[in-house]
């Protein structure tokens, strides 16, 4: 995502400024309470919400307390659970951020000391669930580094108002391992594979069931290829393949003289569902 010239100048000079901060803070081992100042002026002169309208250190959720919310237009953003600068961020402090989300209804999480900011997606299935969407070491950033400022822009106000971090989660989603493998052991991928195989090797045999059998036993990871996630993403990427079969089918009616597409070849048949043993 582009981040406008104003916002990312806002970005640099903030992280040169609170790097210094961080790793004194660091040195002095600052508790929980003053680390917690120190995020709400991270938010306010890096991420750019007002201090005073947008950030609210305490947030009441049902006789309890998160650290830290941010609001924009008077709306519930991201609730934000802050740890002592030198403490190392456990699972169950992430537990501990999505139950108040969950109570609150809120899709983003945030859990930081500070210096390691985690940004959770939750999904209010059931179980509900919260996916590591990013993960950003503030002292390991560089202020005249793009990739660095369109980190952090992730975390800004103006990101949230177009939508950034979903948009990131989106693109993440969608080239996930399962995904990718999903596409790797498709019927197009797998007849692709098969051809450039014969390059190599024109007087050898190769099945496509000897290329799915390798690329699942010896090339891919059994924990992508044996769970629920990846029959999911396998179930996409066929979807996905039928339809766009079906438009170059009409396409080729419509007009004779186009050909199909490489993955409407005669040869190419549906494979079988992957089962890894």
């Amino acid at each position: 995502m582009a981040v406008p010239k104003k916002v990312a100048n806002r970005i640099s000079a903030g992280l040169t400024k609170f790097q210094e901060i961080l790793a004194a803070a660091k040195q002095r081992d600052l508790n929980e309470s003053d680390t917690s100042m120190i995020v709400t002026d991270m938010l306010s002169e890096i991420g750019g919400f007002d201090k005073y309208t947008e950030i609210t250190r305490e947030y009441a959720i049902r006789g309890t307390y998160c650290d830290i919310a941010t609001k924009i237009d008077g709306k519930l953003q991201t609730l934000i659970e802050v740890k002592a600068v030198g403490v190392d961020l456990r699972d169950t402090h992430t537990k501990q951020a999505v139950d108040y989300a969950a109570n609150q209804g809120v899709e983003w999480v945030v859990l930081t000391n500070g210096i390691i900011w985690k940004i959770y997606s939750v999904s209010f299935s059931k179980p509900i669930t919260a996916d590591l969407v990013l993960e950003i070491d503030v002292l390991e950033l560089n202020a005249k580094d793009s990739d660095s400022v369109e980190d952090l822009f992730l975390l800004s106000k103006e990101a949230i108002q177009k939508s950034g971090l979903e948009e990131y989660s989106d693109q993440l989603k969608v080239r996930s391992k399962f995904n990718l493998a999903a596409i790797i052991l498709s019927d197009s991928l797998l007849h692709a594979i098969r051809r450039e195989l014969k390059r190599v090797a024109p007087d050898v045999r190769v099945s496509i069931e000897q290329i799915k059998e390798s690329l699942t036993h010896d090339v891919l990871k059994r924990d992508v290829v044996g769970g629920d996630e990846f029959k999911e993403a396998m179930a996409l990427i066929r979807k996905a393949s039928k339809k766009s079969l079906r438009k170059a089918g009409a396409k080729a009616r419509k007009d004779p003289n186009v050909l199909l597409s490489a993955e409407s070849d005669s040869e190419n048949q549906p494979i079988e569902e992957v089962n890894p043993s």
